[in-house]
């Protein structure tokens, strides 16, 4: 049976709990590391969701008759 592949949030909430144990500061260095590894490709893996949820978001106009048209979101307005 394969493994479904976590969501958005659920990488999030692994992240947040990796910080929090790492914060505390009582987690041996070896065990600190593997953590630090895993919070890294946390990052990646929620970066590269963002990234192609960003693509999948349109922005919504009016045209000059008003009629709504699609446009690519533009992530610098």
């Amino acid at each position: 049976m394969s493994q479904k592949k976590p969501t958005f949030e659920e990488n999030m909430q692994r992240l947040e709990q990796i910080v929090r144990a790492m914060e505390r500061g009582e987690v041996p260095l070896e065990e600190s590391l593997k953590l630090f590894q895993e919070g890294t490709e946390l990052v990646r893996t929620c970066g590269k969701l963002l990234d192609e949820a960003q693509l999948q978001v349109k922005k919504i106009a009016v045209a000059e008759d008003g009629s709504p048209v699609e446009e690519p979101f533009d992530a610098e307005l």
